[in-house]
């Protein structure tokens, strides 16, 4: 037990540290499809569906760039959706089941990519979608390494769902190598023949099942502390189940929700903690569910649609297109950086005394709203940049996008944290996430119907859009006259508690 006591806080650094990387180099591969697609359709992917046009010397390829679009939708809907099952395989079964199916799917991705050509090109439908899936449970089972530090819980979580964001460049890279002849098959067996790396990092660096919220001093986890492991772990998952009884204590450590809508404390009622059901048909959640859907379906047709955008804005120039391609891939490698803004916003209160009478679920609740604000004034002064037809405002576009896109995915995670118990956490996540994909279906017939009826352009799509994310509003400003109503029942009940103590004190006299 020593032995392994010893190394425990460089274990910590270096999970923390290799997680970060897998989120940067594979997690997010799929969001970086823009940079993919200029190289698939150098090699001819679906080049027999472009038709060549009548009485001149141009070819139209809307159908091949139909198929690349649909490819996407169907790719990141899987990212999304497939979080109800992973959610809860999560919770489950633990993070050793969760990351050996996640490594499976991503090597399965990666060959089929690696060996599919411009004659099976229907072989990039499942590919995108394995790869899509196999990261995001990267993510999802390296969030937690954010309990293993708690004064900076939010800003990990943010950090990693920035590294996801910024893993879609890896593509810029192969674009790059592509340039200077580095075949597609190459670059990919290359990422399949890391899934070595991601398989000693499972049985070495991570817990076989939960890293607990609140971490014990002599918690340590890996494959070489043997047994004393295993029982740090089911000693741990014991803690983390007790709290659902509605244990004050344990209610009080994991933050669970003991608020009730009037902004009474549940706990002074002898209630119990809150349950699943009750979670997920809170206002919380539903109005969390509105924001992200909304936020989502924009960046993902705005993704699934960059390179047709492009090439209409730069006047079918391929040079140009590929100048913007360049740019808009290289932005995202700022996602790692702009996501602990987000998570600096949210732990900012961290270390500071509470208030009498005041809990720190509520604190930290309360200083989510400066983030939701941000988050959705960000998405509204993006979409406005994205609709208007100058190419060159293109680059303010792709800077707003990715900061934008950093809080959205991180401040999604560290929200349902913060306001639901932490036993609920991946079933919730998942369950946010998938509800949220299916709405991002209608990115394909807003596609089509800018290819279709609007005749190539997307400005009316892009306006509607811009209305549609006003909606997105309201989540901040509920959370904000909840937190204001909670506050003012609290100093209700201390006034009451302060007139009883006087008129005792009278009574004694």
């Amino acid at each position: 037990m020593q032995r392994c006591g010893d190394g425990t806080r460089l274990r910590y650094r270096l999970t923390l540290v290799t997680g970060m990387l897998e989120c940067l180099c594979f997690a997010g591969l799929v969001f970086g499809f823009a940079s993919l697609v200029f190289v698939l359709k150098k090699d001819g992917y679906f080049s027999d569906l472009c038709v060549s046009v009548p009485g001149s010397n141009s070819t139209d390829c809307s159908i091949q760039d139909e198929q690349f679009s649909l490819i996407f939708t169907i790719a990141s809907f899987l990212n999304n959706f497939i979080n109800l099952i992973t959610g809860y395989l999560f919770d489950r079964f633990g993070t050793m089941v969760t990351r050996l199916l996640g490594i499976s799917l991503h090597t399965t991705g990666t060959l089929l990519v690696a060996f599919s050509t411009a004659e099976f090109s229907n072989m990039l439908f499942p590919a995108l979608s394995c790869i899509a899936v196999g990261g995001v449970l990267f993510l999802l089972t390296n969030m937690q390494i954010g309990n293993l530090f708690p004064a900076h819980r939010s800003t990990i979580i943010t950090l990693y769902n920035g590294a996801f964001d910024s893993s879609s460049a890896v593509f810029l890279l192969i674009k790059v190598m592509y340039e200077q002849e580095v075949s597609l098959r190459a670059s990919f067996l290359v990422l399949s023949f890391c899934s070595i790396i991601h398989l000693v990092r499972t049985f070495v660096l991570m817990p076989r099942i939960h890293i607990p919220y609140t971490v014990q001093e002599d918690y340590t986890y890996g494959l070489d502390c043997g047994k004393d492991v295993t029982y740090n772990e089911e000693q741990s998952e014991r803690v983390r189940e007790g709290a659902v009884t509605g244990s004050q204590e344990s209610s009080e450590k994991d933050y669970m929700p003991t608020v009730t809508e009037d902004g009474t404390d549940a706990q002074d009622l002898g209630k119990e903690v809150a349950s699943f059901q009750s979670c997920l048909l809170s206002w919380f959640f539903m109005l969390h569910l509105m924001w992200l859907s909304v936020m989502q379906l924009r960046h993902y047709l705005f993704i699934g649609t960059l390179n047709p955008r492009l090439t209409r804005l730069a006047n079918n120039d391929p040079d140009l297109v590929s100048q913007y391609t360049n740019a808009f891939a290289m932005t995202q490698l700022c996602g790692v950086l702009c996501a602990p803004w987000n998570g600096l916003i949210l732990d900012r209160h961290k270390g500071k005394p509470l208030a009498p009478g005041e809990t720190e679920q509520e604190v930290d609740l309360r200083s989510s709203i400066l983030s939701l604000f941000l988050t959705c004034l960000m998405c509204l002064l993006f979409s406005v940049c994205a609709s208007i037809p100058f190419l060159p405002l293109q680059y303010l576009t792709f800077v707003l996008q990715v900061l934008n896109r950093s809080f959205l995915y991180g401040g999604t995670a560290a929200f349902i944290s913060i306001a639901f118990p932490a036993a609920h956490f991946g079933k919730l996540y998942g369950m946010v996430m998938s509800m949220s994909a299916i709405f991002s279906l209608l990115q394909y017939p807003c596609f089509a119907l800018v290819k279709g009826a609007l005749g190539g352009d997307p400005f009316y799509v892009d306006i509607a859009l811009i209305l549609l994310t006003l909606l997105v509003f309201i989540h901040p400003a509920y959370i904000f006259f909840h937190c204001r109503r909670v506050a003012r029942n609290k100093e209700d009940q201390y006034l009451t508690k302060d007139d009883r103590g006087t008129i005792m004190a009278e009574a004694k006299l």
